[in-house]
């Protein structure tokens, strides 16, 4: 019999996928609806591929409304919440963890580096929300935009083939 316990690996999911509902993008990681869906098939370069992306929209929206945010309080505030974080999570992926923490618990605010008040975590928390999601489905939009184009490309090197 196996001792062995592993902990399932960690997912980008915030447990609020609407990709369900017919969403191109997902309301709660960000993730497109074909990563969702494929995610467990996924190679680990395709997962670190995946986490970089939303990271970087992360380190986009956040680093600039969090400007006050002391970065190793962060991390210490996170981790004492136990949250499992990717060694190569971005400052964004850091502070996007301590503000949920917040927003759902405003008495953490104080002790969660992040530099605002309880008052503001809600304001934050919903603009934050807004443009995380444009950015996301804007990010979705031109990668299909970039594979339609590339279909018609191909599509029209065919016909031409053919003439």
């Amino acid at each position: 019999m196996s001792t062995d316990r592993r902990i399932a690996s960690l997912t980008p999911c915030a447990g609020r996928c609407s990709t369900v509902f017919g969403d191109s993008v997902c309301r709660g990681c960000r993730r497109f609806n074909h990563e969702v869906i494929k995610w467990n098939t996924y190679t680990e370069e395709q997962h670190s591929a995946v986490w970089k992306r939303l990271d970087a929209q992360l380190d986009q929206i956040l680093i600039p409304m969090l400007p006050l945010a002391d970065l190793r309080h962060v991390e210490g505030f996170v981790l004492s919440r136990r949250v499992r974080l990717r060694d190569d999570a971005s400052k964004g992926r850091k502070l996007y963890h301590a503000l949920k923490i917040c927003e759902k618990n405003k008495n953490f605010t104080e002790d969660s580096g992040l530099g605002i008040t309880q008052k503001q975590v809600k304001p934050i928390w919903q603009e934050f929300e807004r443009r995380v999601l444009a950015l996301a489905t804007a990010s979705y939009d031109l990668a299909f935009l970039r594979a339609d184009g590339i279909s018609h490309h191909l599509l029209q090197m065919d016909e031409e083939q053919e003439i």
